[in-house]
């Protein structure tokens, strides 16, 4: 019996020392894990106690700008009431001067809107009065408050000449009994040419060329369509107003034209808007 004691307690020694080193390894793995942990957790404070150092600094630094602003407001606020109390006649002529300068805005608006208007009645009058076929040689346009009426030279004269074309006539007619209508318009009959000399032994020079060519318009006006002449004003310009380039035959084509100037005189003709035609027909 006593030779399996012996044995039985060196088993059991054996097995207690073995347990004892187990609990020992696992203690010294957890007080390695709660060392990181708390060297962690003072990493993190000390960050924490950074920003909040900053953030103190940063709301101490937001008071001191929000003291100097109320500062800054309320000197502000003492030159406004002093400027309000001691102003009042300013304040008075300034509202004056904003007044006049309205009025004569709107009064600009006004003429700009009643030129427009008179410009508009003209152009819609003279090209519902011409025919489709009048109108491949006849261009109307409102530019600047001023409205042009561009003739063809190959439809107003004969060709190479300064002389009037029979075919001209409907359409003068037609011009003149705008003109005739509206008696307070000012006109300015104007010649232009292209760059090609002239040849003829009798003119001079494009100068001359445009200049007849603008005095036989205004003469047919005034001689045959009854135009009052102290209306209307011949000019040339003879090659030295060109609208196309001369190089090519279209585009002296389109600067040989004379050009019939209105312009509205607007404080004798404020009736006449209530007189625009139908621009819907």
């Amino acid at each position: 019996m006593k030779k399996y004691i012996l044995p039985l307690l060196a088993a059991s020694l054996l097995l207690g020392s073995c347990a004892s080193k187990k609990t020992l390894t696992d203690c010294q793995d957890e007080v390695k894990t709660l060392q990181d942990k708390y060297q962690k957790a003072q990493v993190e404070l000390a960050t924490l106690n950074a920003q909040l150092a900053a953030a103190k600094e940063k709301t101490e630094g937001l008071n001191s700008a929000l003291k100097e602003q109320k500062q800054a407001n309320k000197e502000l606020q003492n030159t406004l009431d002093q400027s309000i109390n001691g102003g009042a006649k300013n304040v008075e002529m300034l509202v004056q001067e904003i007044a006049a300068s309205n009025k004569y805005i709107k009064q600009l608006v006004d003429a700009k809107s009643k030129s427009d208007s008179l410009n508009v009645v003209l152009t819609n009058n003279l090209t519902r009065s011409l025919s489709r076929e009048e109108l491949k040689d006849v261009d109307v346009k409102v530019l600047k408050g001023v409205v042009y009426i561009s003739l063809n030279d190959n439809m107003l004269y004969k060709s190479g000449s300064y002389e009037i074309s029979p075919a001209a006539a409907s359409t003068l007619q037609k011009i003149a009994k705008i003109i005739t209508d509206y008696k307070d318009y000012e006109v300015l009959i104007e010649g232009n040419t292209d760059n090609v000399p002239i040849s003829k032994t009798n003119i001079r020079n494009n100068w001359d060329l445009s200049a007849l060519r603008a005095s036989s318009v205004v003469q047919e006006l005034q001689n045959k369509y009854g135009v009052n002449p102290s209306r209307l004003t011949a000019g040339g310009r003879g090659e030295y107003n060109p609208v196309a380039d001369n190089d090519t035959d279209e585009g002296r084509a389109k600067n040989r034209r004379t050009q019939i100037i209105i312009t509205p005189r607007l404080d004798q003709f404020l009736d006449l808007i209530d007189k625009a035609p139908d621009t819907e027909e």
